[in-house]
């Protein structure tokens, strides 16, 4: 990842999602076969284009301990409906997604490996094209 991209966490910031019903933070994740996930804790987002890239989104754990933290990225995403997002991919196909110690990663690294994982090219490589975000059933 060039190093004048840079993710931060939109809860980090004093920004919010221009328009609410595209701030899916809270929602809950489903599969590909409708199996619940986790939760969208927060969204990653590109500090220059104010987009978001990735979902983080947290599961397993009791009562909020122990869980564990993936992000998945926004081309993953295939329907927002019903206070639910749903993504393409299996359950087992995220929680075996590289996982992330700040301590310990490169932040380009990390992300160019998890856009591997599923798949995708890196919004940092020429010619990338934002993905539109599904239309949300109201």
């Amino acid at each position: 990842m060039p190093e004048n991209k840079v993710l931060i966490n939109l809860s980090d910031t004093t920004q919010t999602v221009a328009d609410p019903w595209e701030d899916i933070r809270g929602m809950h994740v489903k599969d590909s076969d409708g199996t619940d996930i986790g939760t969208v804790e927060d969204l990653l987002i590109d500090a220059d284009e104010q987009r978001v890239q990735f979902l983080r989104v947290e599961h397993g754990g009791i009562l909020g301990f122990g869980a564990t933290a993936s992000f998945v990225p926004v081309e993953s995403v295939a329907e927002v409906a019903e206070g639910e997002v749903r993504i393409t991919q299996s359950s087992d196909h995220v929680a075996g997604a590289p996982r992330y110690d700040p301590e310990l990663s490169d932040q380009g690294e990390y992300y160019g490996s998890v856009y591997g994982y599923y798949g995708y090219p890196p919004f940092w490589m020429a010619g990338y094209i934002y993905p539109p975000f599904p239309p949300r059933q109201r």
